[in-house]
């Protein structure tokens, strides 16, 4: 009894892990808010807001069509490969069939980069193709591992006996060898397909702009905080897939197929059920694929041929602005995301793919203009520049001395956002995030430049410090606060602080501002120590393919109510003096947050490149931090 009673409540255990989390995201995807931590409501505009999104849409086609097109030709080149194996000597096909397992036991990591560094060397350009043909190259190993035990079980004398009663080897194969080694290949297929679709890391790095997989959109929406929809397509494909088991576990087995054909009127139940199971519902999903497709295939083309490919921060423009853009120009934007500056400066540097626009920080422009990476911009054709203040063109000069480079888009500062019905005591300084009181609820940006900064400047040294002794300081006052620390975020930490998931974090101001609308016991404040003053500014890579096109973008995000737009969209304080006369809200318009007295800005600094061997050394210092 009680043995009896022990393997229930591990039953019931192993059930709630396994499947808690999958209702949890199936209730969020009907919950009537944004945010994760507060039920608001049952609604199922997210399922509406998924089919309307044209970017996961497009996602999700692409991954079906990868997922099908390499399954299928791996199959082919794969079930080859095993026949061609199978022939071979026993020792030769010994050392052959290892040579295959190498693929499968490689970490993923280790052949997407190989791949990404062939595409290179080859001058492929990452994009659909480069994703196929690495999904392809992983997935015969796979196909070869499924037929070759069903080669192995097929007799080479049925075969040749064929032959000798005349039939030609083409004919015999399809009828003696094939019908044997088909479980095989379905099986093959099936295992290719589904390790295409679930592929990560290897479509991160063979990917190009504008094309993305499920795994690798997720992967973006995750970094910037999941979006509702996530959670309603989460739920559509587990449904999906559990639907599916139990049709597939509806077809007829062989007992009741023998009790069925003991009854004149069910005679057909067999041939019922192969037609359904076997080819019905392949066509229906095969259609629902093609018709996808040309849907979202045909919305996703260029309107005429001219495009211009961006390459910019997460959520960091209002996608209206972008549809304005290619209905009233005519040019079609391919637009990428990125989390950091650090993830976007090899990918520009490596020139394996050629964007038009990119938004960099500011330390990364002086970088990038002292590595020869930029081109200048013909201001010519940007007549809207005269729309940005003269005070930040002039602040620009610290990274772009001569302005030929680089045109301010979004400015603001860091410092600290807190609950005021968490803490209860003044936030003036830094300090406070090394308070053991908060220990688990310190929310610190995952990102070497600003986690340093804070030290740095906590510690009254300068953020460009590269001082060694001032850099060794600045990393133990880090690994003190790292057991207060709950986690170290990007964009999260917009959703934590508005679900009041933690009472500190460090954040920039336009994320603050945002939150403090969504939470109104939310606070910033700039340090009294001082903080970083960035700008991020819009540059052309020297290989951009599309330079007037890129300009003409430029020149639109710098019209008055475009930027306008943005701020509405995005939060962030605007170099655009004439946008910010256009907003309505006045509380927006002369928010302290948004756009601080100068006076609160006397000890901030703007990031200045440090040259490669102080990065390095930087990076260095944050690993140690960060392997505590």
């Amino acid at each position: 009894m009680i043995k009896s009673t022990a393997k229930k409540i591990y039953l019931f255990l192993i059930f709630v892990l396994l499947y808690a989390p999958i209702i949890t995201l199936m209730v969020l995807s009907f919950n009537n808010t944004k945010t994760r931590s507060k039920w608001n409501g049952f609604t199922g505009k997210w399922y509406l807001q998924l089919f309307q999104n044209k970017d996961i849409m497009n996602a999700l086609y692409t991954t079906l069509v990868i997922a099908f097109l390499s399954a299928l030709i791996a199959t082919l080149i794969g079930t080859a490969a095993a026949l061609g194996i199978q022939a071979m000597r026993a020792k030769a096909r010994t050392l052959l069939l290892g040579i295959t397992n190498i693929p499968m036991l490689n970490a993923d990591i280790v052949t997407g980069i190989s791949l990404m560094l062939l595409f290179i060397a080859c001058r492929f350009t990452l994009g659909f193709s480069t994703i196929l043909l690495a999904h392809i190259t992983f997935n015969i190993p796979y196909v070869i591992l499924s037929v070759m035990p069903k080669l192995k079980q097929t007799s080479r004398r049925t075969y040749e006996a064929a032959l000798d009663l005349g039939a030609s080897p083409s004919y015999a194969f399809r009828k003696v060898v094939l019908p044997d080694i088909m479980p095989g290949i379905f099986s093959g297929f099936l295992l290719a397909f589904t390790m295409s679709l679930d592929d990560f890391v290897i479509t991160h790095f063979t990917k190009g702009p504008g094309i993305d997989t499920l795994s690798t959109k997720i992967y973006s929406e995750v970094r910037k905080g999941i979006k509702p929809e996530m959670y309603a397509l989460s739920t559509i494909m587990f449904l999906t897939v559990l639907i599916l088991l139990f049709l597939v576990n509806m077809t007829p087995n062989d007992q009741k197929t023998k009790k069925a054909a003991a009854h004149a009127h069910m005679g057909n139940f067999r041939k019922f059920g192969r037609f359904f199971f076997h080819r019905f519902v392949p066509a229906v999903i095969m259609i629902v694929i093609i018709i996808g497709g040309f849907i979202y295939g045909s919305s996703s083309g260029t309107i005429s041929g001219e495009k211009v490919v961006v390459y910019n921060w997460g959520d960091y423009i209002d996608p209206e602005v972008l549809t304005m853009f290619e209905e009233e120009t005519g040019i079609d934007v391919v637009y990428e995301e990125y989390e950091t500056n650090e993830i976007m400066y090899p990918k520009v540097q490596s020139e394996a793919i050629a964007y038009d626009v990119v938004c960099p920080s500011d330390y990364m422009v002086q970088r990038m203009i002292e590595n020869d990476l930029l081109a200048e911009i013909d201001y010519n054709n940007i007549p809207n520049l005269k729309y940005i203040d003269d005070i930040y063109m002039e602040m620009s000069k610290q990274y772009d001395p001569e302005n030929k480079y680089s045109v301010p888009y979004l400015w603001g500062t860091v410092g600290i956002l807190y609950n005021k019905k968490m803490v209860d005591e003044p936030v003036d300084s830094w300090s406070i995030l090394w308070d053991e009181k908060y220990t688990d609820s310190i929310l610190m940006q995952d990102s070497v430049r600003d986690a340093f900064a804070v030290a740095l400047k906590s510690l009254g040294y300068s953020l460009n410090s590269t001082d060694l002794d001032e850099l060794e300081a600045a990393k133990q006052l880090l690994i003190e606060q790292k057991p207060l620390v709950q986690a170290y975020v990007i964009d999260q930490v917009r959703d934590k602080m508005i679900g009041n998931e933690a009472a500190l974090g460090v954040i920039y101001s336009g994320e603050a501002l945002y939150c403090q609308k969504e939470n109104p016991d939310l606070e910033y404040v700039i340090p009294k120590e001082g903080s970083n003053l960035w700008i991020d500014a819009l540059v052309i890579p020297k290989n951009a393919q599309n330079k007037k096109n890129a300009e003409a973008f430029i020149n639109y995000l710098c019209r008055p109510d475009i930027a306008k737009m943005n701020f509405d969209y995005i939060t962030y304080s605007i170099p655009n003096s004439a946008g910010r006369e256009l907003i309505e809200d006045a509380s927006m318009r002369e928010s302290n947050i948004a756009f601080p007295d100068i006076s609160q800005l006397q000890n901030c600094e703007t990031f200045n490149f440090l040259g490669d061997e102080n990065e390095i050394i930087y990076n260095k210092l944050w690993r140690e931090i960060k392997s505590k």
